[in-house]
């Protein structure tokens, strides 16, 4: 079973969460794969981490450069992680029919979107009731508050 967190997004979007919980899993030592769920998503994903200042390098890949297993960070649409990775990151929605494979997950969702949080509410129980070890965190003016 996987240790599935849930992230509400409230003060920032995607593109600027997403990259410091990426240098954190780096630092651990760990690979994460990213599923988006669009191209436009993928791409716009690719972009931000080429720019983001902190961390200042996210070392990533996607299916248009290849060699998945040499990328630490995997972006894709599929259900799938070439890289090997242990961590998967769901965006946009996301999902996976594969969550007990990693050691972790972190699904990200809009706080300020009503149709996402109702969407993140039917994941959370599907989790639960696969007995996944979940928790909820909600983005506060200083980093993340643990709630459950």
């Amino acid at each position: 079973m996987a240790e599935i967190g849930f992230y509400h997004l409230m003060r920032t979007s995607i593109d600027q969460a997403l990259p410091p919980l990426l240098g954190r899993t780096l630092a651990a030592g760990q690979r994460a794969v990213i599923r988006c769920g669009s191209m436009e998503r993928l791409a716009a994903l690719d972009n931000a981490l080429w720019l983001c200042a902190d961390p200042d390098w996210l070392p990533h890949g996607t299916a248009a450069t290849g060699r998945a297993g040499e990328q630490p960070i995997w972006l894709t649409e599929l259900d799938e992680a070439p890289n090997g990775a242990r961590f998967l990151f769901l965006v946009d929605g996301s999902s996976s029919e594969r969550l007990g494979v990693f050691d972790r997950v972190f699904d990200l969702f809009d706080g300020n979107d009503e149709a996402a949080v109702a969407a993140a509410r039917r994941r959370w129980i599907a989790a639960k009731a696969e007995g996944h070890q979940l928790s909820y965190w909600q983005q506060a003016a200083r980093g993340w508050e643990r709630k459950l």
